[in-house]
């Protein structure tokens, strides 16, 4: 694809790495760099259009101004110097960025990742079975560190996906409901995703029977006599444990056998008839 500027200011090196910021390659020549911008925006314009139309689509999914919206890089292989128009032309383009996408395996298991996406990819139609293709691939994947079994497809053609198959070996895909594409090995040797603690239940203050309850449970029962003697005391007679217990029990049976005194300071008739007989027996 010719362009009527001169592609070596604007495109510099062979395979020219554009970012979001779509700064030009090149630093060389007269031209000032505002004009160089420019020439970058048109040359991004005219190869999505040129891929829209190869592939039939009714829009351009690549443009400078997509590519400024969003963090995509691409990769464009220009012509070498000598070969072509005197201004240099431009053979194709690949263009790859990350997405997080929710993909299914085999088993139907649903997945989040955030892969590396072949998003739009396109050689001059003059200039195809001349290996510039996987040239341009195989720069990508270097550049990236990345294999091709990791990459994700964004609605492959025909013409890709036997691509993929004839340099890369990419015959088992798996499709998926976003139109993505993803072949056999994706999910082979990725960490699994880490899994969330549950959470903790906040601590709860403790119940006031519960205090009592501990507390009875930490006391110790004492044995009953004579199993409490305190061993090792010579010459005095064994010692009992504590009897209060016991006494306060006597104290209160004792009370209730007992009769009761008058208010108005007099005996009962019973005690006091008993009273008289035992000073008449005297």
């Amino acid at each position: 694809m010719e362009f009527p500027f001169d592609l070596s200011p604007v495109l510099g090196d062979r395979v020219c790495v554009v970012d979001q910021h779509l700064r030009p390659a090149g630093r060389r020549g007269p031209t000032h760099r505002g004009d160089l911008e420019q020439q970058l925006r048109t040359v991004i314009d005219e190869l999505g259009k040129a891929s829209a139309k190869a592939q039939g689509l009714p829009t351009p999914v690549t443009s400078a101004a997509r590519m400024e919206a969003n963090r995509h890089v691409l990769y464009i292989l220009r012509a070498p110097d000598g070969r072509g128009t005197p201004k240099g032309a431009v053979i194709g383009f690949l263009k790859v960025g990350y997405k997080k996408l929710f993909l299914l395996d085999r088993n139907g298991a649903h997945n989040e990742a955030e892969p590396l996406c072949v998003l739009d990819f396109y050689i001059h139609e003059s200039l195809q079975r001349h290996g510039y293709g996987r040239q341009l691939f195989q720069h990508m994947l270097q550049s990236e560190r990345v294999d091709p079994w990791r990459l994700a497809v964004d609605r492959p053609s025909e013409k890709l996906l036997a691509f993929l198959r004839k340099h890369y070996g990419l015959t088992d895909a798996i499709p998926q409901v976003n139109n993505f594409v993803i072949f056999e090995g994706f999910f082979s040797n990725r960490p699994a995703p880490p899994r969330r603690p549950p959470p903790k239940r906040p601590e709860e203050e403790i119940k006031p029977y519960s205090l009592s309850e501990r507390d009875f449970l930490r006391e110790e029962a004492e044995p009953p006599w004579p199993f409490n003697l305190t061993p090792g005391r010579a010459g005095g007679s064994p010692v009992r444990g504590s009897l209060r217990p016991f006494l306060v029990r006597r104290e209160t049976r004792m009370d209730r056998q007992s009769p009761r005194r008058r208010t108005d300071g007099q005996t009962p008739p019973q005690q006091r008839r008993a009273s008289s007989l035992g000073r008449t027996g005297r």
